[in-house]
């Protein structure tokens, strides 16, 4: 149930030292103005409303070292709401991280490392990118199943190494996106304990009050989820925001949402609840009268009395104490149980085991090995799972389609989070933006699965794990025309073309069974972004290896898969995926006419557009424009590898419903128009 926090402290505080503590509230109120004002650009309201927050979280609360912004023991706080980074990159500075008071007075510039929303892996202490809205709840939903998962693996009697919480910041914006009630919700179903929220209830969006839009009673919706509530009336009361999160630490069987009643730019004598503290500066004029107001000791820009930044600096002292306390813990665990330590830690530094891929599945000729890509995947999934067992994941609702099923993994659920099997439920929006969390954690590897069609609803999350270099593995299946009866609204047409836009995103569309143990392969030696796996419903034949080249071809990205006799073909023939074995068809129809061809099987474009320029020329000589290019999808992203004197074979409308056979006679996709394809260019 919903529980009022009272606003008396355990020990109230005496006068001297609340009047230290605002004044260090308002050091990050003051820096929050001045950074938002040189750079004539950002949000500084939240900020100023949630200085008292983060007073509270960062000073009695989250347990970090800023040191060492990567101990693994550390609490994980995530900036949902990415606009009020000023909030985050002030606390930074003034606790003593790897930031300065330079950083801070660049704020939104070129090369700065406080850009306009907080980026991981850019600013120290920044645990996620934020900023489209939602994302970080569902990032620290993520961090703590993860949270969860290592603690019941490697935690022991006596020995709790894995026990950190994580918190994240909300906004009314957060909480209107349906990301959060995806994750929100599956967070409550899971009993993630550890996982504590902070909603800024300050009732102002962009186009006005939130009462315009936003009538839901959050407490409730929330307590549906199975969640603990904790309120507290008035964002500035220090002693309620105290005793709500220490509060909310003690529920250690469900997760905790704090709902703090905030005024957006407080202090602000004309913008204070106003949507206009939201995302512009104040102007200099007001800035003067809220510090003025704020009984700030200076007007100069970017002013941190000495007394304020000494307070804040103890963070130092603690962050060490704390952080040794937890590495003798850990000495005294690795003695105990040394294969568990060295086990954790050759996850923690993402170190692959040895002899991870020996033994994975062949597959012989056809036809009797003819098998869907998406088969194949979960038999090579399944040799790989036993000697990777970092590998957690699962699927949208999708289990038994994408075969991504962990044999013998067991299913996460409340109580059972060491297991390996992740049902995210129909909610691939969320399970996008969990992903993303387990793998900012670390110790984990994980991997979600859905239709291609439906990789629509994980855009944003795909494209943050891009942009964040996060290794996680996204296994598409039912990828084209070729799934069928089910029709136009479930057959992706555009979907591998917009994957294929996203900068930093492998998309891999394995030809056959062959190609897919390939595909796995380079998916998981890849570190540095986020791999697709793009898979057919349809069976389709395996290629006869010793008749055409290697599969492993695929970790270039593309290969020549058949050659002229003597190698030098007059067309060259592309494809991807199912449609490599149409131009295969094709090309041995050519040849027996008489007619040089080669056929390239290009799986990855991104792959292979990372090889030196001598390879892709090998593969797709300039001397040869005549170049045919085939796949049941949108053909934009071909016309890159056919030039302007080639031809694609693609798609340009929605497709039908019908067995995948006569669509692809209907839509022209057959070997016989290859091959009329193919002469018709070579006579012109």
């Amino acid at each position: 149930m919903t529980k009022p926090v009272s606003g008396a402290a355990p020990s109230p505080p005496t006068a001297r030292a609340a009047s230290l503590d605002q004044l260090c509230v308002n050091t990050v109120r003051a820096l929050a103005m001045d950074a938002v004002q040189r750079a004539d650009s950002g949000h500084p309201g939240t900020a100023m409303a949630l200085a008292p927050v983060a007073y509270v979280l960062w000073q009695r609360h989250l347990r970090y070292n800023p040191a060492n912004p990567d101990w693994f023991g550390r609490d994980r706080f995530v900036l949902s709401a990415g606009h009020a980074c000023m909030l985050l990159y002030a606390a930074l500075y003034l606790t003593g991280y790897d930031l300065s008071l330079y950083d801070i007075k660049h704020f939104r510039q070129w090369g700065s490392r406080t850009p306009g929303h907080s980026e991981h892996g850019l600013t120290p202490g920044v645990e996620a990118t934020t900023g489209p809205l939602g994302q970080g709840v569902g990032n620290a939903v993520g961090m703590a199943l993860a949270e969860a998962h290592l603690a019941q693996l490697f935690n022991r009697p006596g020995h709790s190494v894995v026990d950190h919480h994580t918190y994240f910041l909300a906004s009314d914006g957060d909480l209107m996106e349906g990301v959060s009630h995806e994750a929100c919700s599956l967070a409550g179903h899971l009993r993630l304990g550890r996982l504590i929220g902070i909603y800024d209830d300050n009732r102002i969006t962009i186009d006005g009050k939130t009462d315009i839009t936003f009538s839901d009673d959050t407490a409730k919706r929330f307590e549906s989820y199975g969640w603990h509530v904790e309120r507290v009336a008035d964002g500035n009361d220090l002693g309620a925001l105290d005793a709500a999160l220490a509060a909310a630490r003690r529920v250690a069987d469900r997760p905790s949402l704090i709902i703090v009643r905030t005024h957006i730019a407080f202090g602000s004598p004309h913008k204070q609840d106003t949507p206009e503290a939201h995302g512009a500066p104040l102007g200099e004029d007001e800035v003067k009268l809220t510090k003025q107001r704020l009984g700030w000791p200076s007007l100069e820009p970017f002013h941190v009395p000495d007394d304020a930044l000494a307070h804040w600096r103890l963070a130092r002292e603690r962050g060490a104490r704390l952080e040794a306390e937890w590495s003798k813990k850990y000495d005294a665990y690795r003695r105990v149980h040394p294969e568990l330590a060295a086990e954790l830690e050759r996850r923690l530094t993402g170190r692959l085991a040895e002899g991870w891929d020996e033994g994975l599945p062949t597959f012989g000729p056809p036809p009797g090995d003819a098998q869907a890509t998406r088969a194949a995947s979960g038999k090579v999934l399944n040799v790989i799972a036993p000697k990777l067992p970092e590998l957690v994941g699962g699927s949208a609702d999708l289990a038994s389609s994408t075969n991504v099923v962990f044999k013998n993994g067991g299913d996460v659920s409340a109580g059972t989070w060491g297991a390996r099997n992740v049902h995210f439920g129909v909610r691939e929006h969320g399970m996008g933006v969990i992903l993303n969390g387990l793998a900012l954690h670390g110790g984990v590897r994980p991997v979600g699965s859905t239709f291609l069609i439906f990789s629509d609803y994980m855009r944003p999350p795909i494209r943050l794990a891009a942009l964040c270099d996060l290794p996680v593995i996204y296994v598409f299946t039912h990828d084209s025309i070729g799934l069928g009866e089910d029709g136009p609204t479930h057959q992706p047409i555009e979907q591998l073309a917009a994957l294929r836009a996203v900068p930093n995103l492998v998309v891999i569309r394995p030809a056959d069974a062959t190609e897919t143990v390939e595909a796995w392969r380079m998916a998981i030696l890849s570190r540095s972004g986020p791999v697709a796996l793009v898979l057919t419903r349809q069976k389709v034949p395996v290629i006869d290896r010793a008749k055409y080249a290697p599969a492993n071809g695929v970790r270039l990205g593309g290969y020549v898969l058949a050659d002229a006799r003597d190698g030098k073909p007059a067309i060259v023939l592309l494809a991807s995926g199912s449609e490599v074995d149409l131009t295969l068809g094709a090309y041995e129809r050519l040849v027996a006419e008489g007619i040089a061809a080669r056929v390239v099987s290009l799986p990855s474009m991104e792959l292979f557009a990372r090889q030196p320029q001598e390879y892709r020329d090998a593969v797709l000589p300039p001397t040869v424009p005549a170049r045919l290019a085939v796949e049941a999808a949108a053909p934009q992203p071909w016309y890159r590898w056919v030039g302007d004197h080639g031809v694609v074979m693609g798609i340009e409308r929605f497709g039908a419903s019908a067995p995948y056979q006569r669509i692809y006679q209907e839509f022209g996709l057959t070997v016989e128009n290859v091959v009329r394809k193919a002469k018709e260019m070579l006579s012109t």
